[in-house]
């Protein structure tokens, strides 16, 4: 067996094993169902949920100032696409896709055998990913987690970069999560811009009226990502742009070292946001 086969191999049986023993049916989603009322996660109930069970909008995250981000929740319902393909081609070993969404990355990674699982705070995310036929979990990135710091790769796309509003925090719980020398690919604003702030989830109808409660999040271009990655140890592996979208990867620490544990609990309680926002927004008429 060649040694480049033989790795192969390797990372796939790691992806089984960090996969665990852990199952996606009932019993699960119904642990998870507890803890997400117990949280008030927006992304777990409507209009998110309404616009999966229909694969349309309008959905947005309207900031405080009133501008409206709007969610691409038609490309995130449909089957991956080309720029979605080369991205997953690029991918190593078992794969973990951090909020997966409606989980058309996860679904074309089971089709083709790969060990892959999505993460979610959405029980309808969960839930169509499930029915596509691929295995998702309804919790946080910074919940506990199967396999960690066994993961190959990890995905963060479609803006996941923005979850918890906190940069730093979220790169050093996905560095926990990775094996080391593991692979991050994300997915960032196309413009340099590194901003903070608070959003609401709201559909078009409600988009001049209450919507669900605010929660922190963050928009970040290719460098603003580099300059809170690399004093964690991150390093830069490719930057890319295709169909529109900008994309960089980074690969994590060598050696394995104890990465500090997220501790502000409005952090943790932030991966509420699934999806996020477009390259532009659009102003609120």
């Amino acid at each position: 067996m060649s040694d480049a086969r033989r790795k192969a191999v390797g990372r796939e049986a790691r992806g089984r094993e960090a996969m665990g023993r852990e199952t996606v049916g009932q019993k699960t989603v119904g642990r998870q169902t507890k803890r997400q009322e117990a949280i008030g996660r927006p992304w777990s109930t409507d209009p998110y949920a309404d616009a999966l069970r229909t694969g349309r909008g309008p959905l947005f995250l309207r900031r405080r100032d009133g501008w409206l981000l709007p969610l691409e929740v038609e490309r995130w319902c449909a089957r991956a696409d080309a720029v979605d393909l080369d991205v997953l081609g690029r991918c190593e070993g078992a794969v973990l896709d951090v909020g997966c969404g409606p989980g058309r990355l996860v679904a074309e990674l089971a089709a083709l055998g790969r060990p892959v699982l999505g993460i979610d705070v959405s029980q309808a995310a969960v839930a169509h990913t499930l029915r596509l036929g691929g295995q998702a979990l309804t919790r946080s990135v910074f919940d506990p987690l199967p396999g960690e710091g066994r993961w190959d790769t990890a995905l963060l796309l479609d803006g996941n970069v923005g979850i918890g509003g906190a940069p730093s925090a979220l790169l050093r719980r996905l560095a926990e999560l990775l094996c080391p020398g593991g692979l991050l690919i994300a997915e960032t604003v196309t413009v340099d811009v590194d901003e903070r702030v608070e959003v609401r989830l709201v559909s078009g109808a409600e988009a001049d009226s209450g919507g669900e409660a605010a929660f922190p999040w963050a928009r970040l271009g290719t460098p603003a990502l580099l300059r809170h990655a690399r004093p964690l140890g991150w390093r830069d592996a490719d930057q890319w742009t295709a169909g529109g979208r900008s994309f960089v990867s980074l690969r994590s620490r060598t050696t394995s070292r104890s990465a500090e544990p997220p501790n502000n609990k409005a952090v943790i309680s932030s991966h509420r946001a699934r999806k996020p926002l477009a390259d532009s927004a659009v102003a609120d008429s």
